[in-house]
Order: structure tokens, then C-alpha cells, then sequence
């Protein structure tokens, strides 16, 4: 029922504040606006306010919305109101009333970050979990427990973490735009060294996922190997650990962090059944073994093991709290550098260097929207803004049926100095819908894979 309604309020809102910009842009030009719409079907909702020539309504299904305008192309229009049509405005002005919807959800998204950045949210701090063997963090010298201070490319100035998402969005920059990411590191104990460079240029990148990040060696925060639930009659509870079990060792390898205690359990039955191994425990005061002989289970192609409990403790966390001009321009900054990332994913997909399964549908948002909804309201305001930014950035592509696909027509017709014909219009849009008819199959299958597969 959370992520229905979740789902619901995260589209009428984005859908309202994108049909606003339109009409608000429209109204401002000295358009007349017939109606606004949000949502299919029967209309629950009708008003009109006094001496306003603008109806509202509200449907059944927030899956989308509209913004009549009068316009010649639709209906005849007497002689003495052609100034109120859409069609014989100025060119500039029709642009800005096209280009208002996408930049309204590019504006919510910039409002939403700040306001994340004022109320402040508890994010987990920037320290190094053991990294896989043989990973980019691995050959750096990372062996877990480090606290990264500064990042930045490699011809850039470092910049101050102040979580681990900054670093982890960092992290995909680089691996996207194969760029070496410098590492300032501060508590570094273990490796006894100050900076180090991740080598992301070499990375060849289809998919942004949990693959990617292993591959890279930073998955998770740094977090302690405690057992935390266990599966009732699972291997864990069988074998007699406990919840707040401080894991030392595994068979003769020493254990430092939760990221490593898993990726032992995982590693254990890869390729044969899992050996019993002896535990070496903290539990209370003192120290006991434990023998433990983790499940085989299937994950996807492979095996991996598994033993009937969550790993790790919760991360060190740190409040990222902003002042009132700091939050607003980090969240246009934010806001900035997701957009140019989502353009680059979509170029990417476009000339193959990126996998289509990248593309998510309505059913991945659903999922998405009721967990961030369930984790608190920072994390669904973030949701949200992320959400505004792709449907701004989509409605911007120069695709036929899309806003960007007529402020093509307009690009067009400031060139030749003549609108593109009814005939080619007609044949745009036709190949605009086809396009992304392609587009939402590929998504809704991805979405299918990605929770049923």
C-alpha cells in the first residue's frame, strides 16, 4: 500500500509541477489556456475559477497530463482572439512555453536537494570496507578502514567528502567518463599511506550496478563484522552464533570489516560445496571457535554461500546539514551534474557503450518510491528530485512527440525562417511514437527482469 501510494503522489507531483511550467509560461506570453489536466480517464475533480477561461481537472490515473491551448490547428478561432492562440505567437515565445515543462522539473529538482541540504540527513561516513581481491581499490592498496578526507579527478582539485554518497557519486563519474579518481585519505593506519588513485579509465562500463562498484572494490561503507538477525533454523542459528557475535577470523583469514566477513561467506561456494570452517568469535567478554559450514545457493549463473544471517553493523554516520545559500547552490550543483550524467548514460546506450538494461520503467520507480518512502522523507525527497531530473532531461530530447522534439521544429523554423510541413510533422511524430513505444517496452521488460527474473 506504501509504494502505491508513494508511486501515486511522486507522479502527480512531478506531472503537475511539469504541466505548471507549461501553463504558467503560457499565461505569462499572453496565451490563452483552455485547459490543464493532470491524469487519464474520467475526471474526479472539475473547477473553474471566476472569470478565468482555464478549466481544471484531475482523472483517475496521474499517469500523465496536458495543457490545451486555443490554437488554430485544433479549432477555428474567431478573428478578434488570433493574439490569445499558441500558434500565432512570436517563435521565442512558443520556445519558452515548450522548454517551461522540462526546466519546472529541473527547478523542483534543484528545490528538492536544497531542501534535503537544510533539514540535514544521517549518511554513512566516507571509510573504506575491505575491497574484493584483485579490484581497482584492491591493486591501489586499499585493504579497508580508511577514511577518505578530499577527492577529485585527476586534473581537478580535490573537493572535501562529507558522506560516502559524495564519494560513490564521485565514483560513478569516473567510471562513466573513465576518469582516475585521487583518493586524500586520512586515519590510514593500515596502508600507511596519504593519497591513492583509483584507475576508473581503464574500466569498461555497461551497466551502473553492484557489479560495477565490486569491480571497482568500493561497494559498501566501512562497517564492523558483527552478526546481526538470524534466520531462525538457518546455518548461522544452527551453529550456535548470536546476534552481536564479532567475527575475528575465518579458517586462517584474519577479519576486519563486515564487507570482507561477506565476501568470505559469498566466496565460500563458488565452485564446490562450502568446506566447515572454524569461526573465531568476540561474544561478550571472552573469545570462543565456532564451526561453520555455509548454505550453497543459487545467484543468477553462479553459486555463492550463504548462512541465514545479516553481516556487519550499521556504518559510522555522519549529518551532512547545509546553511541556507550552501544548500540551495550544492543542490543546483547536484541537480547540474545529475543531468549531464543522465545525457551522457543516454548517449552512451545510444552508440552501444552502455547496456539497455540501464533503462527503468514504471515498475523499477513503484519499487523505488515505496522503499525511499519507507526509509523517511529525506530519502523520498531525493527520490523525487532524482525523478524530476530524468523526466526533465527526457522531455529536453530532440525526439518527435517529446518537448525537445518541437523545440526541434522551432530550431528548424528559425533556421529556414518557414515551420516544418504538416506532412513531415505528421511523419515525425509517428517515428517519435514508435521510438518510444521501443523505448517503454525495453524498460517495462527490464523492470520484469530486474524484480520477477
Amino acid at each position: 500500500m506504501l509504494t502505491l501510494a508513494a508511486f501515486i503522489v511522486a507522479l502527480g507531483l512531478l506531472i503537475a509541477v511539469h504541466e505548471w511550467g507549461h501553463y504558467r509560461m503560457a499565461v505569462a506570453c499572453g496565451v490563452r489556456v483552455l485547459r490543464f489536466a493532470i491524469g487519464f480517464g474520467k475526471p474526479l475533480l472539475r473547477w473553474q475559477a471566476r472569470n478565468s477561461p482555464t478549466e481544471f481537472t484531475l482523472a483517475a490515473f496521474p499517469l500523465g497530463g496536458y495543457v490545451k491551448m486555443l490554437d488554430e490547428r485544433e479549432a477555428p478561432v474567431p478573428t478578434h482572439e488570433r493574439h490569445l492562440a499558441f500558434n500565432t505567437q512570436p517563435l521565442r515565445s512558443r520556445i519558452a512555453i515548450v522548454a517551461a515543462g522540462p526546466l519546472a522539473n529541473l527547478l523542483l529538482a534543484v528545490l528538492l536537494y536544497a531542501v534535503v541540504n537544510w533539514i540535514g540527513v544521517q549518511l554513512p561516513a566516507a571509510i573504506l570496507a575491505s575491497p574484493e581481491a584483485g579490484s581497482i581499490a584492491a591493486r591501489a592498496g586499499v585493504v579497508g578502514g580508511e577514511r577518505v578526507a578530499r577527492a577529485g579527478f585527476a586534473d581537478d582539485e580535490l573537493q572535501d567528502l562529507a558522506s560516502f554518497e559524495d564519494l560513490r557519486w564521485l565514483i560513478t563519474q569516473g567510471a562513466l567518463e573513465k576518469r582516475d579518481l585521487r583518493l586524500l585519505l586520512a586515519g590510514a593506519v593500515r596502508t600507511g599511506r596519504g593519497e591513492i588513485v583509483l584507475k576508473l579509465s581503464g574500466l569498461e562500463v555497461s551497466e551502473v550496478d553492484a557489479d560495477l562498484f565490486r569491480k571497482i572494490g568500493i561497494a559498501a561503507p566501512f562497517s564492523q563484522a558483527v552478526i546481526g538477525q538470524l534466520v531462525a533454523g538457518g546455518v548461522a542459528d544452527k551453529a550456535g552464533l548470536r546476534p552481536g557475535d564479532v567475527v575475528r577470523q575465518v579458517g586462517a583469514v584474519p577479519v576486519f570489516d563486515g564487507q570482507q566477513l561477506r565476501q568470505l561467506i559469498r566466496a565460500s561456494a563458488a565452485s564446490a560445496e562450502a568446506p566447515a570452517l572454524a569461526w573465531k568469535i568476540h561474544r561478550g567478554p571472552g573469545e570462543l571457535e565456532i564451526t561453520v559450514k555455509p548454505d550453497r545457493a543459487p545467484d543468477g549463473a553462479a553459486f555463492i554461500g550463504r548462512i541465514g544471517a545479516y553481516v556487519g553493523a550499521m556504518p559510522e554516520s555522519v549529518l551532512v546539514r547545509y546553511g541556507a545559500l550552501d544548500g540551495l547552490w550544492r543542490g543546483a550543483l547536484h541537480a547540474w551534474d545529475v543531468s549531464v550524467l543522465t545525457l551522457k548514460m543516454m548517449g552512451k546506450m545510444l552508440i552501444g557503450e552502455a547496456s539497455l538494461k540501464n533503462l527503468s520503467g514504471p515498475l523499477t520507480i513503484a519499487d523505488y518510491a515505496g522503499k525511499s518512502a519507507g526509509m523517511g522523507l529525506t530519502q523520498y525527497l531525493l527520490f523525487l528530485a532524482l525523478i524530476s531530473v530524468s523526466l526533465g532531461v527526457l522531455n529536453l530530447l530532440p525526439l518527435p512527440v517529446l518537448d525537445g522534439g518541437h523545440l526541434m521544429y522551432y530550431l528548424w523554423e528559425a533556421i529556414t525562417g518557414k515551420p516544418v510541413s504538416e506532412v513531415w510533422t505528421e511523419r515525425l511524430q509517428r517515428g517519435g511514437v514508435a521510438m518510444l513505444g521501443v523505448m517503454m517496452a525495453i524498460a517495462i521488460f527490464n523492470d520484469i527482469n530486474r524484480l520477477f527474473g
